[in-house]
């Protein structure tokens, strides 16, 4: 595929104006694209007339014309060849697997380390001290309207994470070389996201639809042979020369504990199981302060933000609520 960047079309085009454009700028005819896939839209808002850039993808109808349409661009900044996006595994659990890995924590990291273990075949079991996202979302509208506190089953513990219940943003300004986070656009709209979060500059699913999203993640990783066991707190690990040997849980149904003999176990414990940091610092396990920085939210009316971005476009349905970052 030939990639094309830094192509601009007035705000409610129509929809065949990209594929056109792509023409035009490659120098072939209309019928010569067969496919023409949006990487990325975002708008550019800095002039009096809003203009849509894209960032596009493109299929040639002759996929054999495809080098020497490259070379006939040859250092033009704005047409390369698509890079490989794909995600590869970096290996593939042995037939004969001795011990399944434990994946600790069930938010963002515990959820994707999980689902690509159950991908590569390692059929991991996950350990969650919360309960599961629909069952604590009912525990959290519990406090928010009665004031009644599970202690493990909030908006910081149970399935989905810290931020289930704040529509949070799902773009970083980390450069992504191989393009993982790329893979995690894809297995979200896999698992049922708007497929518009895989080109849109500032993505986001929405709580309501992340709650069915996640559950459908958790559905993949156990129809791949892995497990997803709530209310399982870890209190202690047996660490012997150096190497895990296995962990005591606490089924918080029961007050019942089992030991869980592992070899490989992925800590994705967030930032409030306090309580498992001190038991880790105390069996060894080297810990240190990770470096962040603190943002503070500023509340405006949205219609004044997106007439400051948006101009006369503001409440245009393709641009949606504008925003705007300060960094001191």
């Amino acid at each position: 595929m030939i990639r094309l960047s830094e192509l601009k079309l007035p705000l409610g085009h129509a929809d065949d104006a990209l594929p056109q454009l792509v023409a035009r700028t490659l120098g072939v005819a209309p019928a010569d694209i067969a496919d023409c896939k949006v990487f990325k839209r975002s708008f550019d808002a800095r002039k009096v007339d809003l203009l849509t850039v894209y960032i596009a993808d493109v299929t040639l109808a002759d996929p054999s014309r495809e080098d020497a349409l490259l070379a006939q661009h040859a250092g033009h900044p704005h047409i390369q060849r698509t890079p490989d996006m794909a995600w590869h595994p970096p290996t593939q659990a042995p037939a004969d697997l001795p011990m399944r890995p434990v994946v600790v924590g069930f938010g963002p990291c515990g959820i994707f380390c999980a689902l690509l273990l159950a991908q590569m075949g390692f059929r991991p079991i996950v350990l969650e001290r919360g309960k599961s996202v629909r069952q604590r979302t009912k525990d959290t509208w519990g406090l928010w309207r009665k004031s009644r506190l599970d202690p493990e089953s909030n908006v910081q513990f149970g399935e989905g994470g810290a931020g289930t219940f704040s529509d949070g943003k799902l773009y970083s300004q980390i450069k992504d070389p191989r393009f993982l986070g790329r893979k995690v656009m894809e297995e979200f709209v896999k698992a049922g996201a708007p497929p518009e979060i895989l080109y849109v500059a500032h993505p986001h699913i929405g709580t309501f639809k992340l709650v069915k999203v996640v559950e459908t993640m958790r559905t993949e990783i156990i129809a791949l042979g892995g497990e997803v066991r709530f209310e399982q707190r870890v209190t202690d690990v047996q660490i012997e020369d150096g190497h895990v040997r296995g962990l005591t849980v606490l089924d918080q149904q029961t007050g019942t504990t089992s030991e869980l003999r592992a070899d490989h176990v992925v800590m994705a414990l967030g930032h409030s199981s306090r309580d498992t940091f001190e038991m880790l610092h105390a069996r060894g396990v080297h810990i240190e302060a990770k470096p962040f920085s603190i943002g503070f939210r500023v509340e405006h009316p949205q219609g004044l933000i997106d007439r400051a971005r948006w101009g006369r476009h503001a409440g245009h349905p393709l641009l949606g609520a504008a925003d705007y970052k300060l960094v001191h």
